[in-house]
């Protein structure tokens, strides 16, 4: 993936304020979440195959790009982002592409801020489609969704495709998510040069947001790849959906908010959407026919 989100808590204090000082006074949880926006070229996204030419040059340099994974323990990205980690004192969610024997993941490892790899997700859903040939390149995640408890928050992370999926969202609340990220590369769809789906992105993003009661950020790409263009627009917002900070089309940045978890937790207890689910209904969800 081409965009790096940073998950930065502002203090381990749970008396922390926004700015970041202490004060014996405070009562509110803090989190100051901070996302990336840049134009980068990924080998592992398959952009050479966005309109599926089949051509022997185009399937050479396709499969060329397979020596770009790496196991976990040696991914270039993952060691720089370690590095960082541990020098920056903050947790740095890392997206790579990972070779694991024969097999290969679009994957994501989360860093803590002593720069020790806290665990792997492996992408759930999987695209094929112009633009986003991406079962060329991966196999479907083996981990299941994945939660990762920090200082100040439990962080529930979703790649890409995962984004457009209630499900996705739903189970990563259900497994402690205090916090859902989702890092993406998305853009323009090469089979119809009309459609922008950036506004669809979001409002899919902000739905979770609303319907779970818990702020999202969501870190794209920027720039023009073999002709497709990478629309950005990187956002965080809370939990009823307001968008706090966000980037354009064509911005490289970085964008921070500061999230009250506390008043989160509150208005998704008043909700009740939690209460009243009935999960003895919801069997056809898990029936693959």
């Amino acid at each position: 993936m081409p965009i790096i989100v940073e998950q930065n808590c502002c203090s381990v204090n749970e008396n922390a304020v926004p700015d970041g000082h202490c004060t014996s006074q405070g009562w509110r949880k803090f989190v100051r979440m901070h996302a990336l926006q840049r134009e980068h070229l990924n080998p592992a996204s398959n952009k050479a195959m966005a309109n599926r030419d089949r051509s022997p040059q185009i399937m050479e340099h396709a499969r060329a790009l397979f020596a770009k994974a790496r196991p976990l323990e040696s991914h270039p990205a993952v060691l720089a982002m370690r590095a960082l980690a541990a020098e920056l004192e903050i947790h740095i969610p890392t997206s790579f592409f990972e070779a694991d024997g024969p097999h290969f993941y679009n994957s994501l490892a989360m860093i803590d801020d002593k720069g020790a790899v806290m665990g792997v997700y492996r992408k759930s859903h999987i695209p094929d489609g112009p633009g986003y040939s991406e079962k060329f390149y991966f196999r479907p995640g083996n981990t299941g969704f994945r939660t990762w408890p920090m200082p100040d928050a439990t962080l529930g992370v979703g790649i890409c495709w995962d984004q457009w999926y209630p499900e996705t969202a739903r189970t990563l609340m259900l497994m402690g998510a205090e916090i859902l990220l989702f890092p993406t590369a998305i853009g323009t769809e090469p089979y119809d040069p009309d459609l922008d789906t950036s506004l669809m992105w979001r409002r899919a993003m902000i739905g979770h947001a609303v319907s779970n009661i818990v702020p999202v950020a969501a870190a794209n790409r920027i720039g023009d790849e073999c002709g497709q263009i990478f629309y950005g627009h990187s956002f965080i917002c809370d939990e009823r959906g307001e968008i706090l900070a966000e980037l354009g089309a064509t911005e490289t940045g970085v964008i921070a908010a500061t999230l009250d978890l506390d008043a989160a937790r509150r208005h998704r207890a008043g909700f009740g959407f939690f209460r009243d689910r009935r999960p003895d209904l919801y069997g056809r969800l898990t029936e693959d026919i």
